[in-house]
């Protein structure tokens, strides 16, 4: 699959499922791999190279050193409530500390989720300051896959353009959602906030062609997300 830099689209995959492919920025294929510290904090070295397309809204890179154990709570505010999330270090370390680094620098602080689907795939997508789709962070990074990934209901995972394209952006999962396994689930949210999703999604999008792909009509926007 060759990355698109065309927002909301969707690509037809086998027996008439819809997969999602979502803008984002290219990056290499380098692999994460552990690193003695010398400490009792065990980390993962993560590689996060400048995309030529720059950032949406500017930021730092993450810390090249990720812890790699444990659990993050973070809590998504946003204007139609707040959303509790569980971020899993242990199985995908450099895509949460990316994911807490912008958090903490206000990356994600009134910027509204741009995109939900309501047909095939059920998500709700967010993370990028442009609103077009196509905006990152001005970094990528490779995807941490099992090639297991399942997309049921509060299941949190990065959208992407491609193999190894994370950036910034990411998805809400609010409904059983016959992906491949091509986009690295990084945690989860409560049934709380599942259910504040599916309100939105109720109220439908603003797709003029029928197929429940578009800005969500209520609009949803992030406050601010708060680690910890």
């Amino acid at each position: 699959m060759h990355a698109m830099r065309k927002p909301l689209t969707l690509l037809p995959a086998a027996l008439a499922v819809l997969a999602l492919t979502l803008t984002g920025c290219s990056g290499d294929d380098d692999s994460s791999t552990a690193v003695d510290t010398g400490s009792t904090a065990s980390t993962t070295s993560c590689d996060y190279p400048t995309d030529p397309a720059g950032a949406a809204k500017e930021v730092d890179p993450p810390p090249a050193d990720a812890p790699d154990t444990g659990e993050v709570a973070v809590t998504i505010g946003t204007s139609v409530g707040d959303l509790s999330a569980t971020l899993d270090q242990e199985a995908t370390p450099c895509t949460v500390n990316s994911f807490v680094s912008l958090a903490e620098q206000g990356y994600f602080d009134d910027v509204s989720c741009h995109r939900m689907t309501t047909a095939g795939i059920f998500v709700l997508q967010c993370g990028d300051p442009s609103g077009s789709g196509a905006g990152g962070p001005g970094y990528s990074f490779a995807d941490e896959l099992a090639g297991t990934e399942t997309y049921g209901p509060g299941t949190l995972a990065m959208a992407n353009a491609g193999p190894d394209t994370n950036g910034s952006q990411f998805f809400i999962v609010y409904g059983d959602s016959p992906l491949p396994a091509a986009y690295t689930v990084f945690g989860s949210v409560d049934d709380d906030a599942v259910a504040t999703i599916e309100m939105v999604a109720k109220k439908g999008t603003d797709d003029a062609n029928g197929q429940g792909d578009g800005h969500p009509k209520e609009d949803v926007t992030i406050t601010s997300v708060t680690v910890g």
